[in-house]
């Protein structure tokens, strides 16, 4: 299956997903942006309103688990402290491959939702403290959604861990 095809089928399962939940969002087709600023000016919107979706394997202390982290695209994650918050000893990004099998995307394309049973999705809060709607690529570099932050919340029901790098 080519990467543009595993992306077409999360997406698909997302917008069913967010259909089926009555979520409040849009879908915004674009040109694929490799930067978050890139892809935020060309949605219209905050670049702390993107979420950017961080695949992470956290290990020790007899924790081995994958992690969907999603930070507002205006901070920097600190992933010794996802580390500490789960109980491992260190947190890293995932390998191409692992990202590939977790999420049937390619890097810039995960949405903040999780459709795997071995990946954990957790959020930092400081996304949705500032912004009624959080914005993300769908699963395609080419489309985003755009959508309420609390049907967001609601349906996702992320871990919610303070995990950024203070300013």
């Amino acid at each position: 299956m080519t990467s543009h095809a595993k992306g077409e089928d999360v997406h698909q399962q997302l917008i069913d997903l967010l259909e089926q939940q009555q979520a409040r969002y849009r879908v915004v087709k674009h040109v694929a942006a490799g930067k978050c600023e890139e892809v935020s000016a060309i949605r219209g919107t905050e670049l702390g309103q993107g979420a950017k979706a961080l695949v992470c394997k956290v290990k020790g202390n007899g924790v081995k688990l994958h992690v969907l982290a999603i930070l507002a695209a205006d901070k920097q994650a600190d992933l010794s402290l996802l580390a500490q918050h789960l109980g491992g000893l260190k947190a890293s990004l995932a390998s191409p491959a692992e990202v590939d099998e977790l999420t049937r995307c390619v890097f810039g394309a995960i949405p903040p939702f999780s459709f795997h049973a071995q990946l954990r999705l957790v959020a930092d809060p400081s996304i949705f403290d500032r912004f009624s709607e959080i914005a993300f690529n769908a699963g395609l570099l080419e489309k985003s959604v755009v959508m309420d932050t609390q049907d967001y919340l609601r349906i996702a029901r992320p871990e919610l861990v303070n995990f950024h790098r203070p300013e």
